[in-house]
């Protein structure tokens, strides 16, 4: 089975009685559920060779270079940020906890605090300054120092979708008992049409499995929510996926929006689950027209040594000429005969209550999603 990024599959828990009572008794910081979420990332190895926050030299070395200080492939920050007064606590203190409300989800060990600039971390991570970016905007409202140090989980963040929940280590055991030695992981924020069918099958055709990803977690306004995505895409699995050679589980973790390089990011993290192949899309990872079309799939080739192969797709459509779905390099007709899988349009037709067409999407798909008051974050 391929090997998690940087060779070993991090593994940082103590959900021991004595773990968690010590936890409850040190200095507390507070963290959200996508932090929350994040920690238990780190601890079961979806992030590694993350062992906890990053300290400076990794955490500047991705920001200039997209690697990290052992120059490793890496090109999200993950980071804790903290105001003056819990840097005041941290100075004093060489561990504390990370409170998600009463509940201690992890330990951290203090080994550097400082400062950095929001500016200069949105243009290198973003390609942009704009607060019109959701990335950008949520990077502005963050504190003005971070903190970095490995960290110990002592409870996992709480799941609204615990069967659909697994780490690393799970479904590298998975995947061996389905007997795949080539696996196809595709990273989702959407409810499934016919053109992500398409490429799923497509790329299914090349490997021994798929391992379809859903992002579950914060996400943008007029995005689907989690529990849509979730039924819409066991639907799909019911009716048009074969059993042993397709699986689903869930990652959770926020959406960055930040394009090329979470691209990247998002196929190191399959690289941990044991995927050994990464689908790649048109826009992947992206918002409004802050990349190009193709700048996600172009990065690539700046990582020749990130361990996963990529699966590069450019868009499909249906040719009501040809019958069937295909893209500009396989069809010869022209754009009058082509319907477009328009993310807008779907969610246009939604909205006021009409399924898609079939050529669009799939009718049993479009009657959960309907059955759904409002399907989309608000």
């Amino acid at each position: 089975m391929i090997a998690p990024h940087g060779g070993k599959l991090v593994e940082r828990l103590d959900f021991s009685d004595r773990a968690r009572e010590e936890a409850m008794e040190l200095p507390r910081l507070s963290i959200t559920l996508d932090e929350a979420r994040d920690l238990g990332n780190i601890a079961h190895g979806v992030f590694s060779p993350l062992e906890g926050y990053m300290a400076r030299e990794d955490f500047e070395d991705v920001l200039e270079e997209g690697r990290l200080a052992n120059d490793l492939p890496w090109t999200i920050p993950i980071v804790k940020d903290v105001d003056e007064k819990d840097v005041e606590m941290l100075l004093r203190e060489d561990e504390v906890s990370l409170f998600y409300g009463d509940m201690p989800i992890a330990t951290l060990k203090v080994e550097e605090i400082y400062p950095y600039d929001r500016k200069e971390y949105a243009q290198r991570v973003f390609g942009t300054t704009s607060i019109e970016h959701p990335g950008v905007a949520n990077l502005m409202n963050k504190k003005e120092h971070l903190v970095g140090g490995k960290i110990t989980l002592v409870n996992d963040a709480p799941t609204d979708f615990p069967q659909y929940k697994l780490w690393p280590k799970e479904t590298r055991v998975l995947f061996k008992e389905k007997g795949w030695k080539s696996v196809v992981g595709f990273q989702t924020r959407n409810a499934p049409h016919i053109g992500h069918e398409y490429v799923q099958k497509t790329a299914l055709t090349f490997v021994d499995g798929l391992f379809i990803n859903p992002l579950i977690g914060k996400k943008k306004r007029g995005d689907f929510k989690d529990e849509v995505i979730i039924a819409a895409y066991e639907t799909l699995f019911k009716h048009y996926y074969p059993k042993n050679s397709a699986t689903l589980g869930i990652l959770e973790t926020e959406m960055r929006y930040a394009g090329p390089r979470e691209a990247i990011f998002h196929a190191i993290m399959r690289k941990n689950f044991g995927c050994t192949h990464f689908i790649v899309g048109r826009d992947h990872a992206g918002v409004g027209n802050f990349y190009g079309p193709y700048e996600a799939q172009e990065i690539f080739y700046d990582y020749p040594d990130l361990g996963i192969t990529p699966l590069f797709f450019r868009s499909f459509f249906y040719c009501k000429k040809c019958g069937t779905v295909v893209n500009e390099k396989i069809c010869p007709h022209g754009p009058e005969y082509h319907v477009n899988f328009s993310g807008t349009k779907i969610r246009e037709m939604l909205i006021k209550g009409e399924k898609p067409p079939e050529i669009m999407m799939r009718p049993e798909v479009a009657e959960v999603i309907l059955q759904f008051e409002n399907p989309f974050v608000e």
